[in-house]
């Protein structure tokens, strides 16, 4: 149909009816004029709606299951993302409680030895300076270390400052093979020299040869003089075996140590030496028979010493 103004009177006369035509329907309710025609066109048009329903129903439904499945798998992913954040979370909790309670373990150590420590975290492990057995620990010079300064942990001896940068400093594990130090047994007072073992227990020579030692002894270092390389009373050990010596001057005796080599992470450098040696009160109390002896951190701490004047020299390395 062309537009022209017959038709376009006809369309407003057409839509005029259809509202006069739903205005009575409306009003007339179920008693409305127009209700047998609305039913009979029900009664015809019914069957068809049903039959196209039948055909179009099927498409709609595949139309709608791939837009759920896109729904879906877009849900799937975002709940992969919040799982897999939620997993960084605990780890990082994790690491920050075993870090914390590192910290603590280390301050109960200081405290119990009278040490003024410099906590430090390792960014670094193997061969450095021809060794190795060592690691590199985010503190240097520019935090007041220098070289021969022990390093500790709440476990006990680590090591000892070999190599020293502005933001960074090398440590001799007490594990290296090129590793020595001098030792103290536990109540006797049996001085020693132990050397690293790498995978192995470290090795303790004991100036007595005649010394009463047996299995589960523990040592502690004994110091040099000034506290460099080592301050006194670190826990280095227990003794696991007894070598016969027959005829020899020394003992020699093997030891395992306190600290676990392989999973260093926050370390102490010991920056002042403490007033008195402290002997054996940094161990942690001997265990009762039957008990398990592990490197346990002291009891009833004390809190790390401030900056005092270095100890009298009491002998050492």
């Amino acid at each position: 149909m062309r537009d022209t103004r017959e038709s376009r009177l006809l369309l407003i006369l057409l839509v005029a009816v259809a509202f006069a035509l739903i205005t009575v329907d409306i009003k007339g309710g179920e008693d409305s004029p127009l209700g047998p025609a609305r039913h009979a066109a029900a009664r015809v048009l019914g069957p068809v709606e049903r039959g196209a329903a039948t055909v179009v129903n099927p498409v709609a439904d595949t139309v709608r299951a791939f837009r759920d499945a896109a729904t879906n798998n877009g849900r799937t992913d975002q709940l992969a993302r919040e799982n897999t954040e939620l997993r960084q979370k605990l780890a990082s909790s994790d690491m920050a409680s075993g870090r914390t309670k590192q910290l603590d373990d280390l301050l109960r150590t200081a405290g119990a030895g009278g040490y003024t420590v410099k906590a430090a975290q390792v960014i670094a492990i193997g061969p450095a300076q021809g060794f190795s057995w060592t690691i590199t620990i985010d503190a240097g010079s520019d935090d007041g270390l220098t070289r021969d300064m022990t390093v500790i942990n709440g476990q006990g001896l680590v090591g000892r400052i070999t190599t020293i940068a502005r933001t960074t400093a090398t440590v001799l594990l007490a594990s290296d093979p090129g590793f020595s130090a001098g030792t103290r047994l536990e109540g006797s007072g049996e001085i020693g020299f132990a050397s690293g073992g790498g995978d192995s227990p470290m090795k303790v020579s004991l100036l007595n040869g005649k010394a009463q030692v047996k299995t589960g002894d523990r040592l502690v270092t004994f110091g040099s003089q000034s506290g460099r390389p080592f301050v006194p009373g670190v826990p280095v050990g227990k003794v696991t075996e007894v070598q016969a010596n027959a005829g020899q001057l020394t003992k020699t005796i093997l030891v395992e140590p306190f600290v676990q080599f392989t999973r260093l992470d926050l370390v102490g450098v010991v920056v002042v030496p403490p007033r008195a040696d402290p002997r054996d009160a940094v161990l942690p109390p001997a265990p009762t028979p039957g008990q398990s002896q592990s490197p346990a951190a002291p009891v009833q701490p004390q809190a790390p010493a401030a900056s005092t004047p270095p100890a009298k020299p009491n002998g050492g390395n």
